[in-house]
């Protein structure tokens, strides 16, 4: 283990720190042993007293050696592109898991102590001399250390005994909030002439018979008009993975007049007409339901939109919207046949083949930022709006990185936002040269952009962005609460005199700043390619159960559970998750 107790770079969480009052435990065991054990001989009372010596010998070994092990874990990410450090990571995870639940253990009986009293008679010293020091605990030392002794040779033969470049906590960028608006001016201008605002284009369209009416029957559809219609009509916004298909769909729920009645669903986990219906009737009344009946559902929710005006937003839709020959998608929009004129379905969607099958109208294509303007929508995530000239090489290697980002602007925004904590010319060329961009990859995909992103996170961060992926996607997280939760799960560290609640606070605010979450009306959410990044770096960590079938894909090591409540889910099978 002398590699991994001889580099200490990163201070350890808020478990650490109270293990030193552990100490105060195990002098009290000591003392209590000839009253509580006084039916033991003279030597055997020795080898007790000898046991908690090396149990809190070996705790302290542990303790101080927890920083370095999440250096390495942290080296590791980095190198997870890797085979052999691919497969060790999930291991090496789980091994300082076990580390920090055996100084968890000794914590609470610390705590309890306390609370109940250090009397030499008291139950917690009797429970911990008993349970802990004669008990599991001292077989799970003996077992972590040897998993640690294993794998400090296996890291050392992966190449990561050495030291790594450290991620500094204090630097924060000098830029402030994104114009959006000015940014996404040519996706803009292109919503607005669908809405019958302008008729100026500047993002593709395909050419057919009817894009060429789009923007009269446009602005049609969202006038506010007393009609009813018989169907809804449905846009379509394509487009590849971050390029911003998303925001836009909110910039026109944001731009709406008339206050038609908003249901937004995001779709991405499965085209299930029922679980969606249920959905739409909760938004509408702000109720969840309880029937499981589909036609009932459908009534419900027909009489809830009926000679309503609607603006139905489906996000990240995929091709199993159009299973079973399209009949899936025309059950959804049954209950939609009464809504008053001037609604409409916006669906976004990454497939060409939704776009096909659902659209009535011309759809938006967005192909990402070009050009100029995709440099200065990347100059500006890294410098702010306030400099106007940079440095002449570091403008060499951002326009190199460029053609990387495949005009994503959320890639320039994750990666723009990390480069602006670092403007050293030989960090930005360590990101350039990176492995990663060699990776087998689409040819739109943004993927290594966002993993770089990540791979230079401060470890907390990483730790506390990894986590949120036991949520669903769309998610909507309130940052007081959310902080809460990590101070709770031990990844906040304190700060001095600093309420560590205030420093979980800080600990979001900062993710929002390097664009891993994102504002949304009534809450943050994360980018559906960024949640995507999370279940990758923490699929050994965390899981979320939908469904009765999903017993049988929880990882045996996992950490993490989210039960996503559904009257499809029957909740006395929980008990099968105790192996």
């Amino acid at each position: 283990m002398s590699n991994i107790q001889s580099t200490m770079s990163l201070s350890a969480t808020g478990i650490i720190s109270d293990v030193d009052d552990c100490v105060n435990l195990f002098q009290w065991a000591r003392s209590a042993i000839p009253s509580l054990h006084s039916g033991l001989s003279g030597s055997q009372q020795e080898i007790l007293q000898e046991h908690v010596s090396r149990l809190q010998g070996g705790l302290q070994r542990l303790r101080d050696a927890l920083p370095a092990m999440y250096d390495l874990i942290d080296r590791a990410e980095r190198r997870s592109h890797d085979t052999r450090v691919e497969k060790l990571l999930p291991v090496l995870k789980d091994t300082v898991y076990e580390v920090e639940d055996l100084l968890d253990e000794a914590k609470w009986y610390e705590v309890k102590a306390q609370v109940e009293g250090n009397a030499t008679q008291s139950p917690p010293l009797v429970e911990f001399i008993d349970d802990v020091v004669q008990g599991s605990s001292f077989g799970k030392l003996s077992h972590v250390q040897s998993r640690l002794r294993n794998l400090s040779s296996q890291l050392e033969i992966a190449g990561l005994a050495e030291a790594t470049e450290q991620v500094d906590r204090l630097v924060k960028p000098k830029t402030g909030s994104l114009p959006y608006e000015g940014l996404f001016f040519c996706y803009y201008k292109e919503l607005a002439q669908v809405m019958g605002f302008s008729t100026n284009s500047k993002c593709k369209r395909p050419t057919s018979l009817a894009n060429a009416s789009t923007s009269a029957s446009a602005n049609n559809q969202f006038s506010n008009g007393l009609r009813r219609i018989s169907s809804l009509p449905v846009l379509v916004i394509q487009g590849a993975g971050g390029v911003g298909k998303t925001t836009l769909a909110r910039r026109i729920w944001f731009n709406q007049t008339g206050k038609p009645r908003i249901i937004w669903i995001h779709v991405s986990d499965g085209f299930d007409v029922k679980r969606l219906t249920k959905k739409a009737i909760q938004l509408c009344t702000g109720e969840e339901t309880t029937t499981d009946d589909l036609d009932s559902l459908q009534r419900d929710l027909s009489k809830h939109v009926s000679n309503k005006r609607l603006l139905v937003f489906l996000d990240d839709m995929r091709d199993d919207a159009l299973k079973e020959n399209g009949q899936c998608w025309k059950r959804f929009c049954a209950p939609f046949r009464n809504v008053r004129g001037g609604s409409m379905i916006l669906v976004t969607t990454r497939c060409s083949e939704v776009t096909e099958g659902v659209r009535t109208m011309g759809p938006i294509i967005l192909d990402g930022l070009k050009g100029d303007v995709f440099w200065n929508f990347f100059k500006l995530c890294v410098f702010g709006d306030g400099r106007s000239e940079i440095d002449p090489e570091l403008e060499r290697i951002g326009r190199s990185i460029l053609p990387k980002l495949k005009g994503s602007p959320l890639a320039a925004k994750t990666l723009g936002r990390m480069l602006s904590r670092d403007l050293q010319a030989s960090h930005w060329n360590s990101i350039l040269e990176s492995e990663l961009w060699e990776l087998r990859q689409e040819e739109a995909d943004i993927f290594p952009a966002l993993q770089l992103s990540y791979m230079h996170l401060p470890f907390y961060l990483k730790r506390c962005f990894a986590f949120c992926s036991v949520y669903p996607k769309d998610y909507k997280f309130q940052k007081a609460r959310i902080a809460e939760v990590w101070v709770a799960e031990g990844f906040v560290e304190s700060q001095g005199g600093v309420p560590i609640q205030d420093i979980g606070c800080q600990y979001f605010q900062d993710l929002v700043t390097r664009s891993f979450f994102q504002m949304v009306p009534g809450g943050y959410v994360i980018p559906d390619l960024l949640h995507d990044l999370a279940q990758k770096v923490s699929e050994h960590d965390c899981c979320i159960l939908r469904n009765d079938s999903c017993f049988d894909k929880v990882p045996q090591d996992v950490r993490h559970l989210y039960v996503l409540p559904s009257s499809d889910f029957d909740g006395s099978n929980l008990l099968r998750l105790c192996r």
